[in-house]
């Protein structure tokens, strides 16, 4: 299916690796203009590349926790209105219970910080350049809808991004801006991987145990790839899904549904 993307602009964050990688070549292969956003000026370079021969593509290294860079990048930009922003960036990492080091709240907080202040930041950032009809597309998870011992803070996190996306919903529905959120299952990133092994070794089990267990879990047992959500992300991005805001879309082989 074509979606039309020829001549809009994408945002993307997180764009050099995992689950942006993947949204950045499907979008670029729909014909999007993409500005592609991440802190890892190389890996960012490296997918500009990659995908130069396909659309158009601009990159800017920044880091989402300085408000200062990211008004710095709306003003570079500012002639420029935005079709899609998808805020995809953030990080994964245990924060357990049983863990009351010097470092634990900072751990906590950071990880807030990351998953959901960040797409506050630059959405707030970017509000005035947003079409009207655009789409905001934030990235958050399955574990936004459930709990899951031992991951505290980016559960909580997740559950945050939801309930920021709802309530952008009402801030920017005048404008018939959607906001909207993706809810991915277990995808076979490194991120992933390496909460696996944490788990697994909480459970005494092997990865290739605990990873049979989630996948029981889910009514199709397979882990999901980027690809695998691109088409949630394309069509949310486009005039197709225009009644369709402050919603948390679960993508996850039906592991979680609702």
């Amino acid at each position: 299916m074509n979606l039309d993307y020829a001549g809009k602009v994408v945002v993307l964050t997180g764009a050099a690796s995992g689950i942006g990688r993947g949204l950045a070549r499907a979008f670029a292969e729909q014909g999007a203009t993409l500005e592609l956003l991440d802190r890892d000026g190389a890996a960012l370079a490296a997918v500009v590349d990659e995908l130069a021969g396909i659309s158009c593509v601009s990159s800017t290294v920044l880091d989402l926790a300085d408000s200062q860079s990211i008004a710095a990048y709306a003003t570079s930009r500012a002639s420029t209105e935005i079709d899609v922003l998808i805020n995809n960036a953030g990080v994964e990492y245990a924060t357990p219970l049983r863990d009351t080091g010097s470092e634990a709240d900072a751990q906590w907080q950071a990880l807030l910080d990351n998953n959901v202040a960040s797409m506050l930041r630059l959405t707030r950032g970017l509000q005035d350049q947003l079409k009207a009809g655009s789409s905001v597309i934030n990235q958050a998870s399955i574990w936004g809808l459930k709990g899951v011992p031992g991951f505290s803070a980016y559960v909580a996190s997740k559950h945050a991004v939801i309930g920021l996306t709802r309530s952008l919903a009402w801030e920017l529905g005048p404008r018939k801006i959607r906001v909207n959120a993706v809810c991915p299952g277990w995808v076979g990133t490194e991120a992933a991987m390496r909460s696996l092994k944490v788990m697994a070794d909480a459970s005494g089990r092997s990865e290739a145990e605990e990873l049979a267990l989630i996948l029981a879990n889910q009514a199709v047992p397979e882990l999901l790839t980027a690809a695998d959500l691109a088409g949630t992300f394309l069509f949310l991005g486009s005039a197709l899904a225009a009644p369709i805001t402050g919603q948390a879309l679960s993508v996850s082989h039906g592991e979680v549904m609702h």
